[in-house]
């Protein structure tokens, strides 16, 4: 008869070096806006996916995909301000 045993103690035994560190938690924390604008879009997409969309589902496609487009344009210009020296442009 053959055992079955767990590897879990293989699995976690290399739990703790593996956990993100500060500054990808940070670089996490400054894209979540990037992220959460993105999932919005998806979401439109899909809610229009399995029917003809509506004029409402254009809408809300064309608000969500500026959204996320406005998102990345304020990460975009936190991250070129914060990159130069003195914060001169």
């Amino acid at each position: 008869m053959s055992h079955i045993v767990t590897v879990q103690e293989a699995v976690t035994a290399f739990g703790d070096f593996m956990e993100p560190t500060d500054a990808e938690l940070d670089a996490i924390e400054r894209e979540m806006p990037v992220i959460l604008a993105d999932v919005d879009l998806l979401d439109a997409y899909i809610t229009a996916l399995d029917r003809t969309p509506t004029e409402l589902d254009n809408r809300r496609i064309r608000r969500a995909r500026r959204r996320a487009l406005a998102a990345r344009l304020a990460q975009l210009n936190q991250t070129d301000g914060a990159s130069l020296p003195g914060g001169a442009a």
